[in-house]
């Protein structure tokens, strides 16, 4: 174990052997770190957070500080952070509420960009990217491999499927269905993010996966389509979660409306 001089670490802490801690950092006695981590100077990590395996922690990140919700009245909450995830300067991640799941989670291998914020009650998957100054609000759910542009809000209770896009400054009230890509303020779906589907899928897989959304955005009811293709039992298991994630959209799905 690497610890600076200068860090503070209290009581109750439970950090691996071989962490490597920087100057004038702060660890709370409820902190969990598991091995193979480095935190940078000025990293601050409270309350009761748990971090994984092989995360590097840049300057002046700050993690599991109570939720900018005015509800929190002190109740045990959690964040729980996975693997081999890079949490670069200035992000803030909160735990979450009882309002909530009381937890916010973050899943493996994913990139979090200068000033990311992620509040209270969200999930994250893996594989993500959130560039600079990304910043979701409460109750969001991301899927694997999503990408979030710089300077984009993303509105509380919003999901975002596996595989989608939000361009950079955009803003997202809705829901984004898996391998979609959005853009706007407000954002709306301009297409689908054949770049990441070149990466996980077979070209046969993405031609049914394009053709099946070809015919659901042209349906008079998105819903009743999805429901109808999951009554005829789909062989593709990407289409059978897109319906089910159509079927589950609480905030709606942003087309975008062509003018006549």
């Amino acid at each position: 174990m690497s610890i600076a001089k200068t860090a503070i670490i209290h009581d109750g802490a439970q950090i691996a052997k071989d962490v490597e801690i920087g100057d004038f950092c702060v660890i709370g006695e409820g902190v969990k770190i598991d091995k193979g981590c480095k935190l940078y100077n000025g990293v601050t990590i409270l309350g009761d957070t748990t971090i994984g395996k092989n995360n590097t922690i840049f300057p002046y990140a700050v993690l599991g500080t109570i939720p900018q919700d005015l509800k929190y009245a002190g109740e045990k909450v959690e964040l729980i952070i996975g693997d081999n995830n890079l949490i670069r300067e200035h992000c803030m991640f909160n735990p979450g509420t009882e309002g909530g799941i009381r937890k916010t989670i973050i899943g493996n291998n994913n990139l979090f960009m200068a000033f990311v914020h992620i509040a209270h009650d969200c999930v994250i998957g893996s594989h993500c990217i959130l560039a600079n100054n990304a910043t979701l609000g409460g109750h969001i759910v991301l899927g694997d491999y999503v990408n979030i542009g710089g300077m984009t809000p993303i509105h509380q209770f919003v999901k975002i499927g596996d595989g989608a896009m939000v361009a950079g400054a955009s803003a997202l009230s809705q829901d984004i269905p898996p391998f979609c890509l959005a853009e706007g303020n407000r954002a709306t779906i301009r297409g689908l993010n054949k770049h990441r589907m070149r990466k996980l899928f077979s070209s046969e897989e993405i031609d049914k996966i394009s053709h099946f959304y070809k015919d659901l955005f042209a349906a008079v009811s998105m819903r009743a389509f999805a429901q109808e293709v999951l009554d005829s039992k789909p062989d593709t298991e990407s289409i059978v979660k897109i319906c089910h994630f159509i079927l589950e959209s609480e905030r709606g799905i942003p087309l975008r409306k062509v003018k006549e």
